[in-house]
Parts: C-alpha cells; sequence; structure tokens
C-alpha cells in the first residue's frame, strides 16, 4: 500500500485514492465488473463485494488524518467513487455513502465524539449506515433524564445500514419541533434492518427502512452542533452528499459510453444502407458516439470544478463565507443537472449505438439506465435548474437548504 495522501492514477480515466495503489484499484473495479452484472439482476446484500472494498482501505478515505485516516482530497475521493460507478454504481453508492456519514460526524460531533467515531472507523473498519432523513418524521425521539433519547417508529431510505456496524439517525424531537441527529451501532436492541429494498436499479445499495422500537440513545451519543443557526462549513455536508450523487451519474454515464464502445465495436454490423463494412466506420454512428462522448465530458468536467471548489471551500474551515458557501452550491447544483441529463441520455443512447441485439437479457445492459433512473428521482432537478438561471438572470446565489 501507498502512504495515506500518496495520490497517482492508472490512466486519465482511473484515478485512485490516497493510499490505494494503482494495481489494487484495477484488481477491485475488475473484480466488481466481472459479477456487476449478475449481481444487478440477483439483488440482495453485497457481502463479500463490500469486504473487497474495506480489504482496499477505501473506508477511511475520507477520515481526517487527525485521526487515522487518509484526509483524502475532495476531488480524489470522487474520482474513486466514480471510477467505481463505471463499472459498479450501486457499491459506489454504498462507498459514497461512508463518505457521507464520516463527514456527518465530522461536522456535527463534539471533539470527544470525533475522535471516539473517526479513529474507531479506522481501527475497527467499520461500514456505516445512514439513517438521516429530516424529511421522514415518523422516527420518534422521546427524550429522557439522562440527556438521551429513546427512539420509535421507522426511516425509509436507509443506504448502507444492512451489514453496517455503525448508523447516523435523525429523529423528530416533538419537544422542540425539530429533528436530533445521534450515532448508534446499527446491532443495538430494538433495531430492526428491514430487507425490503427492491427497486429498478441500484439494487444493491441496502436502502431499504430500518424499524426502532424503544432505542436507547445515550447523552454522549447526540450528535451535537456547536453553533445555531450551523456555520456555512458544517452545511457543507449536504454538497459532499449532492456531489457524491453527481458522481455516480457521471460514472453510469462513462461506464455505458464505455459498454457501448466495447460491444460495438466487437459485435456491431454496418447498416445495410451504410455503404460502410464496419459499424465503427458508420459516419452516423460515430456523430453518435461524438455525442455521447461529449455530454459524458461536460459532465466530468462540471464535476470536477465543483469538487475543486468544494475542497477549497472546506479546507477553509470555520472561517468559510457565506457568500463563497453558496458559490459551492451553485457549482454543485451545475454539475448535478449536467451529470443527471448525461447519466440518462448516455444509457438510454445506448442502445441506439448497439442495435437490436443489445437487448439481450443477459447482456443487462438497461442496468445503466436503470440504476440512473432511481438516483435521478431524489430530487427534483427543475428547482436545480430553477436556482441556476436565477442566478444567471439577477446573480441570486442559492439558499442553503436540505437539498442545496
Amino acid at each position: 500500500m501507498n502512504e495515506p495522501g500518496r495520490l497517482a492514477s492508472l490512466n486519465p480515466q482511473t484515478p485512485v485514492g490516497s493510499g490505494l495503489h494503482p494495481d489494487d484499484l484495477t484488481r477491485l473495479l475488475d473484480a466488481l465488473r466481472a459479477t456487476a452484472a449478475q449481481r444487478d439482476r440477483d439483488g440482495g446484500h453485497a457481502a463479500e463485494e463490500k469486504q473487497w472494498i474495506a480489504d482496499a482501505g477505501l473506508l477511511t478515505i475520507a477520515v481526517p488524518r487527525e485521526f487515522g485516516g487518509a484526509g483524502t482530497p475532495w476531488p480524489v475521493v470522487y474520482q474513486t467513487i466514480r471510477a467505481i460507478a463505471r463499472v459498479d454504481s450501486a457499491l459506489a453508492h454504498l462507498l459514497g455513502f461512508q463518505c457521507l456519514q464520516v463527514v456527518s460526524v465530522d461536522v456535527w460531533g463534539n471533539q470527544a465524539q470525533r475522535e471516539r467515531y473517526l479513529r474507531g472507523t479506522v481501527e475497527q473498519r467499520w461500514w456505516w449506515g445512514n439513517a438521516v432523513n429530516p424529511l421522514d418524521t415518523r422516527l420518534i425521539a422521546t427524550a429522557t433524564s439522562d440527556g438521551g433519547f429513546r427512539l420509535n417508529g421507522q426511516k425509509g431510505f436507509c443506504s448502507g445500514t444492512r451489514g453496517s456496524q455503525m448508523m447516523t439517525v435523525s429523529a423528530h424531537d416533538p419537544q422542540t419541533g425539530k429533528p436530533i441527529f445521534a450515532v448508534v451501532p446499527t446491532t443495538r436492541e430494538g433495531i430492526t434492518v428491514n430487507e425490503d429494498w427492491n427497486p429498478i436499479g441500484q439494487r444493491q445499495t441496502d436502502s431499504g427502512s430500518v424499524s426502532f422500537a424503544d432505542v436507547r440513545v445515550d447523552a454522549d451519543e447526540v450528535l451535537h452542533r456547536s453553533e445555531t443557526p450551523p456555520t456555512p462549513h458544517a452545511t457543507l455536508r449536504t454538497l459532499v452528499s449532492q456531489l457524491v450523487l453527481t458522481n455516480l451519474f457521471v460514472g453510469i454515464a462513462e461506464g455505458a459510453l464505455e459498454e457501448a464502445r466495447g460491444y460495438v465495436t466487437q459485435h456491431g454490423r454496418p447498416w445495410i444502407s451504410s455503404g460502410v463494412e464496419k459499424a465503427t466506420d458508420d459516419p452516423y454512428l460515430i456523430q453518435r458516439f461524438g455525442e455521447m462522448r461529449l455530454q459524458t465530458v461536460s459532465a466530468e468536467a462540471l464535476a470536477e470544478r465543483a469538487a475543486q471548489a468544494l475542497d477549497s471551500a472546506w479546507n477553509e474551515g470555520t472561517a468559510l463565507s457565506a457568500e463563497t458557501r453558496a458559490q459551492v452550491a451553485l457549482a454543485t447544483s451545475e454539475a448535478r443537472i449536467l451529470a443527471h441529463r448525461a447519466a440518462l441520455e448516455v444509457s438510454e443512447n445506448l442502445f441506439d449505438a448497439c442495435g437490436a441485439r443489445a437487448t439481450h437479457a443477459p447482456l443487462a445492459l438497461d442496468r445503466f439506465w436503470r440504476n440512473a433512473r432511481v438516483h435521478t428521482l431524489h430530487d427534483p432537478l427543475d428547482y436545480r435548474v430553477r436556482d441556476v438561471g436565477r442566478y444567471a438572470l439577477t446573480g441570486t446565489l442559492p439558499e442553503v437548504s436540505l437539498y442545496t
């Protein structure tokens, strides 16, 4: 393994994360690619593949160095997520949300909690689950006399919780009308991780529901924000999340383009009226691939730009201004819009490029579109376009919200 912080890349298309040797990433990607289509059909929990990711040292790429992690710059974190998404966007989602829960502890926790949970992630190689969704108020937190809470109810879309050791959770506190955020072990008494995730795509993200029956939350497990309202730096968590999704989309588009190229070069036939002997000489096919590449590289460029902006803002820490934070939100929305469109359009145009035989079910080439479609419904694109348009017209920057 490389020393933490060392950066390398296999080629311009395959960057690696800090602490991961290029050969290790190559082996990981090859292994995931070999079984991705079958696992997409099967669904369920990818325990073995998650172990490969853990063995590659990727669980701690977002953990700051002061707690023993790699402290990887955000652009490289997202390059790594994107590389995995090209071959398996479900497992890339799990890695991205692992990084998001690490960030949740980092920005919401006090120093003792950061030491306990972030260093624990490094030493115990914890996978983190996500039960944070403040819009879902079905989970109720009842305050106890010792400063803790009791949790009762259910949370949905709890990505990565199955097979995890720890989870972040949000619950509605009826006394304040606001959510509380906490960390609890996934195996704590009263927690049931339900195996009810059965979507058309992203079938191995373990994003089912979690039930809570009188679950104890100790006072020192409640993640306290050090300020009210939160600092601009603390609100970067939202943008970390949005850029995980953005880079999943870019990776899906890149993976679909690569699959289309491989299929056409190996199996493509020229159309009967094309006047050419090889499919790769068909001028309309060449133009189609040109358009697909333009969409993909444009999305990648804006994703890189947004990641660089996030990294710069992140490094400002508590000195980060609200205006600079808003500029990062704008860059993130711009990237998210283009990546959203690229993932859907390139994964659909894959079939126009490859032809009718590419619909043979065992090829599972439809998984790229299905995976993209599931995630592109995360929040309405129209409101992001509105924010970008408002800035273009009046110079008004996006406001802080749960999604921007």
